[in-house]
């Protein structure tokens, strides 16, 4: 559905993307992150047909951006960080001009609008007008212009930059119900635990180049992080730890409230290996089991927090 090759973007001696190879696949919620100034949204622009790189080149729906640009932005929705809003119109005319721009028009273009208004939950709105919208409602709003004239691609950069954390769960909410539409989306965040649970697939960009593409459990493995588990004794649990601290495969063990977390290297494989040690060891064994990798573990041991 998204594909980049080699994608470059050069500003005089700024090298804002090196190299981007990045696919999406048709439905998917890829989450894009990576500390400001690392070329998010310059390749989301680049998608969107707003920029022209300076080598290589990017497809989108099978049509390459710069020559089929008019014919992929019907197929898009497009919503960047900061965006202007027609603060004296109502809710409904703003949505009713957007989908007059894409053509739409008489009962058909009143039902959409009536649709989108459902959807983002803004009926209530409908003849408020824009200045008067909370940043979580204009937030909304925006999404809403972008599905007017139901894209298969939506483009985010940033949907839920500066709000509270109620908008920002509920704009979590309404992107799932979005995907649920067959939507293609590519979000950009810095809100990397919204991004772990509404992405199925995650890159991460620093410095123009892209470091890793996959799902989380992927970047975990690549990264050699190897795994975490959390362990629990019936009785004993400073000396169940000191003995598991001893095993070959254990690199690192900590203890909090009784619970013990254990990290074991890559070359351990299964990690069900430490239930047999610890019963060998004459300790009885109450759980086991993998802690999930977050998303914040592998971002940070990835990224260096330079920007281009």
């Amino acid at each position: 559905m998204i594909k980049t090759y080699g994608l470059t973007k050069e500003y005089k001696d700024v090298r804002a993307l090196v190299d981007l190879n990045l696919e999406v696949a048709e439905g998917q919620i890829f989450g894009y992150i990576g500390p400001n100034g690392a070329g998010k949204t310059t390749t989301l622009k680049i998608l969107a047909t707003l920029l022209t790189p300076t080598r290589g080149h990017a497809e989108v729906c099978g049509l390459r951006v710069g020559r089929d640009s008019r014919k992929i932005r019907p197929l898009i929705g497009y919503m960047p960080d900061f965006f202007g809003v027609y603060e004296d119109m109502t809710v409904n005319e703003y949505l009713t001009f957007f989908a007059a721009a894409y053509g739409l028009k008489g009962e058909k273009r009143k039902k959409i609008v009536a649709d989108v208004l459902e959807l983002t939950d803004l009926g209530s709105k409908r003849d408020t007008m824009v200045e008067a919208l909370s940043r979580g409602m204009q937030q909304r709003l925006g999404l809403a212009r972008t599905l007017v004239h139901d894209p298969k691609v939506l483009i985010l950069d940033e949907p839920a930059s500066g709000l509270d954390p109620r908008a920002r769960i509920e704009i979590r909410a309404l992107l799932k119900e979005v995907k649920g539409m067959g939507k293609t989306i590519i979000i950009s965040s810095h809100i990397l635990t919204e991004l772990a649970e509404l992405c199925d697939t995650i890159g991460i960009i620093e410095r123009g180049h892209l470091l890793f593409s996959g799902t989380q459990a992927d970047l975990a493995r690549k990264m050699a992080m190897g795994g975490r588990i959390e362990v629990s004794v019936r009785e004993r649990a400073e000396e169940a730890a000191d003995f598991l601290r001893a095993h070959p495969h254990v690199t690192e063990v900590t203890t909090e409230d009784h619970r013990i977390h254990v990290t074991i290297d890559t070359e351990a494989g299964d990690y069900t290996f430490l239930a047999e040690y610890l019963i060998q060891g004459g300790f009885k064994l109450s759980l086991l089991r993998e802690e999930e990798v977050k998303l914040e573990d592998v971002f940070m041991k990835v990224t260096k927090g330079i920007v281009s």
